[in-house]
């Protein structure tokens, strides 16, 4: 009888004790959370059923399926305390860097002009979104060692923890996950105290990166055509600019309220080329206007005002980092993904976080904000 007794007491005092992570689970980013990830589902559903009569919906139950997976995947880093990601952030960052080299090799699989994936049966693994989240872990670590005092040595070390995932992924190539990386490194060193003269010169030598890239056979022809047509959008030459002429007119087609769901015209019919993906935005503003719209990118402004609040209050520097990674990494691809259906950015294949068609991207993005969930419920311990 004691023990059971001793056990019970010790429960309820668990319960009672106000610093335990349970209590302090942030009700605003989990309502932003599921909110995104439902109208995701809905809207990677009315971009792929097809004008009928027989509607498919092998995207529908695909996408429910990520997003259970990263529901688990949320929970679980929820409940793991996030300074494990400190101890086992080497072995994380070592593993997906063996994964990123195994699939250029004869194990990967091509698909869409790059060499990304690992095909395991119906589905496919892309081990470049497990790169976001073992960047953060890393540079988190070493920022955290090093409290704001970054010289050249450091910065060295820095960079080349980032820059070799980068070159890596750019072999594939994948130039809009290389860019989010760049986002989330970019935003982890201006915060972890890096110098302005360094910032300046790492802003140069990226421009002369992005031009050398350009002008190199590293990107594949359909991404240099994406990025002339940014920059030419009247040459109707180009079969990039007529994905983003489609994307606006999907837009403008919704006005104010929109169509209605299923009803929009250019996302029933598909005139939207890689619309679950790419150009998801475009879904959700046709079938729902501009109030619709403009209530996703509320639901993601709350996303990630929580997020930077969370890093705000973090017990250590190291949640503080992680949380700065995240929120560059969605941060970025939300302004990415918008800016690129608006055609006011290039087109970059950078989904819509929470909103885009894809397995790796939808677990990798529950499991990151699993991670600030983690943070933030062990603020006080």
């Amino acid at each position: 009888m004691l023990p059971s007794s001793v056990s019970r007491h010790d429960s309820n005092r668990s319960r009672r004790d106000p610093t335990a992570p349970a209590r302090h689970i942030d009700p605003l980013l989990m309502l932003s959370v599921a909110a995104l990830s439902i109208v995701g589902i809905i809207a990677v559903y009315s971009a792929t059923r097809g004008p009928g009569p027989t509607y498919s919906s092998s995207y529908l139950f695909k996408q429910t399926a990520f997003v259970g997976i990263g529901a688990g995947a949320f929970v679980i880093f929820s409940i793991v305390d996030y300074r494990k990601l400190h101890d086992w952030a080497w072995a994380f960052y070592g593993l997906t860097t063996l994964m990123l080299v195994l699939v250029i090799s004869p194990l990967g699989s091509q698909s869409k002009g790059a060499q990304a994936w690992f095909a395991l049966g119906p589905f496919q693994l892309q081990p470049a979104e497990f790169a976001k989240l073992s960047l953060i872990g890393a540079l988190g670590f070493l920022l955290s060692e090093f409290r704001g005092d970054i010289d050249v040595r450091r910065l060295f070390s820095l960079l080349g923890v980032a820059g070799l995932p980068m070159i890596l992924i750019l072999v594939q190539p994948d130039l809009g996950l290389v860019l989010i990386l760049t986002a989330i490194a970019l935003a982890m060193l201006l915060v972890g105290g890096l110098p302005t003269k360094f910032i300046v010169v790492l802003t140069l030598v990226g421009l002369i990166g992005i031009f050398g890239a350009l002008n190199s056979p590293v990107l594949k022809e359909y991404q240099i055509n994406r990025l002339t047509a940014f920059a030419n959008p009247e040459d109707k030459s180009n079969p990039a600019v007529y994905n983003i002429d489609q994307s606006q007119q999907a837009i403008a087609t919704g006005g104010v309220t929109g169509e209605g769901l299923f009803n929009g015209p250019q996302t029933k019919l598909g005139f939207v080329p890689e619309q679950q993906t790419d150009f998801i935005f475009t879904a959700v503003a046709e079938q729902f206007g501009f109030v619709g719209a403009a209530i996703v990118l509320l639901l993601y402004g709350l996303l990630c005002y929580r997020i930077w609040r969370i890093a705000q209050i973090a017990k250590d520097s190291f949640g503080s980092y992680v949380c700065i990674g995240v929120l560059a990494m969605f941060a970025f691809s939300i302004f990415e993904n918008v800016g690129m259906a608006m055609g006011i950015m290039p087109v970059t294949g950078i989904p819509l976080l929470l909103l885009s068609a894809g397995g790796s991207s939808t677990v990798t993005a529950l499991a990151a904000l699993g991670l600030v969930m983690s943070v933030h419920a062990r603020r006080f311990q």
